[in-house]
């Protein structure tokens, strides 16, 4: 069993250091397929990743009340932005269950102008991609399908990362 844990530790660090310079992003060596991806947006109408196939998709899982989020926040929403990454698009999903006007007022106190919130009201989509925490934030490929996952928060405007997303898009 130690030899197994040590064999899995040693292999996830090769992984790790292909990675852009950032620790905790993951990368799956098979891509992670799920059905029925719906959540929510402030209208309450169901948003449905499979309508963006062809379009490298980011689900930032996030919380008003979660500092880290607040942080990475701006650089997500500038990345929305960046011309160099034609075919991304970024759903910020709140899992808080928090309202309409407290979501809102957090976009406006951070200044966010690139993307709407989203919400997934019955943290489905939290069980679903098994999430331990906020942020999480989940790279789904132009095929629908999870190739990567950051557990906790990065600067997105980090040029590293920039420079290694860019592949996917």
């Amino acid at each position: 069993m130690r030899f197994l844990i040590l064999f899995i530790f040693l292999i996830t660090n090769v992984v790790a250091d292909e990675l852009p310079g950032i620790k905790n992003i993951v990368i799956h060596k098979i891509p992670k397929t799920y059905d029925n991806v719906i959540f929510l947006n402030k209208n309450d109408q169901k948003i449905n990743i499979n309508e963006y196939t062809g379009n490298l998709l980011i689900l930032n899982f996030w919380a008003t009340w979660c500092e880290p989020c607040k942080d990475e926040m701006p650089s997500l929403d500038k990345l929305q932005a960046n011309p160099k990454l034609d075919k991304i698009k970024i759903f910020p999903i709140n899992i808080g269950k928090e309202t309409l006007n407290k979501v809102n007022k957090f976009f406006i106190d951070l200044n966010i102008k690139n993307f709407e919130p989203y919400f997934d009201p019955p943290t489905t989509l939290a069980k679903m991609f098994t999430l331990r925490g906020v942020p999480t934030t989940i790279l789904i490929n132009k095929e629908g399908q999870e190739f990567a996952r950051i557990i906790g928060s990065i600067d997105f405007e980090d040029k590293n990362f920039i420079n290694w997303i860019k592949k996917y898009n």
